[in-house]
């Protein structure tokens, strides 16, 4: 499985927001297309929120992919 280390600045993104940023969705459109059609895990259980916060410390999944979050300054 691929993993993406994505650096979070700021309290959270939304997941839609997250998808579009990480090159996973090509647009922001798509990204919640793709999210309500429960094909999105938040630390392994189904999302179906297009704005659900994602903070440091989460892990989302999609398609043999996981992108781990983290806080700006720290790896």
């Amino acid at each position: 499985m691929q993993t993406i280390e994505f650096e979070l600045r700021g309290e959270f993104i939304t997941l839609d927001r997250l998808l579009k940023a990480t090159g996973l969705a090509e647009s922001g459109g798509r990204a919640r297309v793709i999210i309500t059609e429960g094909r999105v895990q938040v630390n392994g259980q189904d999302e179906l929120r297009k704005t659900a916060k994602i903070r440091a410390g989460q892990v989302v999944s999609l398609q043999g992919v996981r992108v781990r979050v983290f806080e700006a300054g720290l790896s």
